[in-house]
């Protein structure tokens, strides 16, 4: 019976990729080929130990299980883009409500918005930017509690003028610890479009561009 000298064992043929143009890594059916191969061809003065041999049927089991299991979760993953794009299109002309100081405002209807208040303060107030970035507005709200605090701007300047429709800045500020410091708003958004593909869902904001489905605390008002 004739010897084939040098071969390795199939576990380290496994691990060479191919000198192809195709430079794929070997799989299973490879991978039990060369340990077919092997025993055929091992050294009889020598023949492969039980210990050796039940660990790279071991090996070749968990290399089959390991494609297995990503195909099962290219699958799911699969099923779950499609679950959230399905999700995500039916908010197409909602509105949302998310963290950011600026929004698309339409200045024939009150618009209502929050902002987060760490502690209690005794002076609350909001002042409105127009697009030029020059104050238009001021709303004081007094003391208020600590928590989620709502505010409502009715779209008119300080002297009582109706503004035009437009991309307004809110920026809320509270007097506590001995100091003004500026608080984070909610501000409520449009929902022109969704943008699938990628790591992440991407929403279309009116006035706002695009924001990540993630950012949107709440749907609807």
């Amino acid at each position: 019976m004739s010897t084939v000298n040098g071969v390795s064992s199939a576990l380290d043929q496994y691990q060479i990729k191919s000198d192809t143009s195709a430079n794929k890594e070997l799989g299973k059916n490879e991978f039990l080929n060369l340990l077919v191969a092997q025993l055929n061809n091992q050294n009889p003065l020598e023949p492969q130990g039980n210990g050796e041999f039940i660990a790279q049927l071991a090996q070749f089991s968990q290399v089959e299980g390991i494609e297995k299991l990503n195909t099962s979760m290219g699958s799911l993953l699969s099923g779950y883009q499609s679950s959230q794009a399905l999700q995500a299109s039916s908010l197409v002309g909602s509105k949302v409500i998310i963290p950011t100081d600026k929004a698309l405002v339409d200045t024939s209807e009150s618009f209502k918005a929050s902002m987060v208040l760490p502690t209690s303060s005794s002076n609350v107030y909001v002042n409105v930017y127009d697009n030029a970035g020059t104050v238009v507005s001021r709303i004081n709200m007094g003391e208020q509690a600590a928590g989620n605090v709502s505010f409502i701007w009715d779209g008119k300047d300080a002297s009582g003028k109706v503004l035009p429709p437009g991309t307004y800045k809110f920026e809320a500020q509270a007097t506590y610890e001995g100091e003004t410091k500026g608080l984070y708003t909610m501000l409520p958004a449009n929902v022109d479009s969704v943008v699938l593909g990628g790591s992440e869902l991407m929403l279309n904001l009116a006035g706002l561009g695009s924001v990540p489905l993630s950012q949107v605390q709440v749907i609807g008002e």
